[in-house]
């Protein structure tokens, strides 16, 4: 089925397969040893033999993941997804192995591969220049992910054998313990913040543990704050939407998917769009309840942008939105943002993101709940728990702690357990003989404890009750 021809110094490994199509071809591999060739040789009748050939192909990894996008990528991803996998592609695997050939793809390769993306620098996106001078553990994993996604798909059409980007030795990445505020940065924030949009959204998300973009994509019709909702302690918010900007190409290529509303841009020549979406997991639509102040807050707020809408007649462009700007047009969260960053340096407060108000909040639930962890998950929406254990682990250590302490006091006192006390100290043992002999002896010593005993007995007789 295969055969070995040498040409000058190399020896080429001859067989025939049929392509896609049906047709015979005949295909030529060199090597440059005839034991490499022999190998291949085997291998090649063995997979013929074994129905497991994979048809030769000089596709490259740049042509395959286009493919890849087109039958897989468009289905599944969301449009962040989509957005970030796109950029990933672009920035850092085209033009580190686009042009090699995906059957040459190999173990070694890979590992050569991400030994330079550790040493690559990570491209600038607008509005968000780059934090770390290389490229983070994070970064790379998620382009492992994509790229064994990817290649398990290729082993699925056929086109390579193996997928080279199982067993590979990466560092796996490390959920690092964000900065927070504590309660009191956040009463000090509250106390200090000028901007009403801020101060909504910092209550929202440390009361309510919403998203950013859960909060910029709130609307009036899912708050839920009447005197009846209030006094019953039923005040709530429902989450079933996030504000996002994504590419117009993105947008138009996955149809939309999964985007509730689009706001007209304010040029027609902007090649984004603010869009209000569905959220990207099922978990994320969820009823939070309100602390009683906060549904005030939001009432209050509330009546302040009608009064303004009211002010501006047909100049307000009405969405519905909790948080808007001046004119009634979406917020972004740079507006945010930089009304974030003011208010960390007027009140002198602690260098931390807008999104750590949101670990905040679980860190101090997780304290008021001792730990309860369904409880905490239905506020913050995480898709799984396990997010929730590797994130605040150091939260739940402090509560095994305490559940010590309780055990101890609810089992260990109990006085059935009488051969697990605790050693009493050691007393002075007393020498009955030598005390009877003193006391024959001192007639005075006798007198003066027999008085004692009685005075001890009416002391105690009258404080019995």
């Amino acid at each position: 089925m295969a055969s070995i021809i040498k040409r000058k110094k190399n020896y080429s490994v001859v067989y025939y397969y049929e392509d896609e199509n049906g047709e015979q071809r005949q295909k030529w591999e060199t090597y440059g040893s005839h034991q490499e060739a022999v190998k291949r040789k085997a291998e090649v009748e063995n997979q013929i033999n074994t129905n497991t050939f994979t048809r030769p192909t000089n596709q490259t990894v740049s042509e395959f993941l286009n493919d890849f996008i087109s039958l897989y990528g468009k289905k599944i991803w969301s449009l962040s997804t989509y957005e970030s996998n796109i950029g990933r592609i672009r920035n850092y695997i085209n033009p580190f192995i686009g042009d090699v050939p995906i059957q040459k793809v190999m173990p070694k390769l890979v590992d050569q591969y991400y030994s330079k993306l550790k040493e690559t620098k990570p491209v600038n996106k607008p509005n968000h220049p780059a934090k770390t001078e290389f490229l983070t553990d994070n970064i790379i994993h998620e382009i492992h992910k994509l790229l064994k996604c990817a290649f398990t798909k290729a082993v699925k059409w056929e086109d390579v054998a193996k997928n080279p980007f199982f067993n590979v030795d990466l560092k796996k990445p490390v959920h690092k313990q964000r900065d927070i505020w504590t309660a009191e940065n956040i009463k000090k924030a509250l106390n200090h913040c000028r901007s009403g949009k801020l101060y909504i959204a910092i209550n929202l998300s440390f009361a309510c543990s919403l998203r950013e973009g859960e909060i910029l994509g709130l609307t009036w019709d899912n708050v839920h704050i009447s005197d009846k909702e209030i006094q019953a302690d039923d005040a709530h918010v429902y989450v079933d939407k996030e504000l996002c900007r994504f590419s117009k190409s993105t947008l138009d290529i996955l149809n939309e998917k999964d985007v509730l509303f689009t706001f007209p841009p304010v040029m027609s020549n902007t090649t984004t769009r603010i869009v209000l979406k569905k959220p990207k997991t099922d978990s994320s639509n969820r009823k939070v309840w309100l602390p009683k102040t906060v549904a005030y807050i939001l009432r209050k707020w509330q009546s302040a942008q009608e009064e303004l809408q009211g002010f501006l007649g047909d100049e307000y462009l009405d969405y519905n939105l909790v948080i808007a700007l001046q004119n009634g047009r979406p917020c972004e969260s740079r507006v945010l943002l930089k009304d974030f960053a003011a208010l960390k340096k007027e009140a002198n407060l602690p260098d931390v993101v807008f999104h750590s108000l949101r670990h905040s909040s679980t860190t101090y639930k997780l304290k008021l709940n001792h730990g309860d962890l369904k409880a905490t998950q239905g506020d913050t929406g995480h898709a799984q728990i396990d997010m929730i254990t590797d994130v605040y682990a150091h939260i739940l250590d402090e509560d095994r702690k305490i559940n010590a302490q309780v055990f101890e006091t609810a089992f260990y006192t109990n006085p059935d357990l009488r051969d697990a006390k605790p050693p009493e100290p050691e007393q002075n043992s007393v020498d009955l003989q030598s005390l009877i002999d003193q006391l024959q002896q001192s007639p005075e010593l006798a007198s003066a404890l027999a008085q004692l005993i009685q005075n001890h007995s009416i002391s105690q007789a009258n404080f019995s009750y």
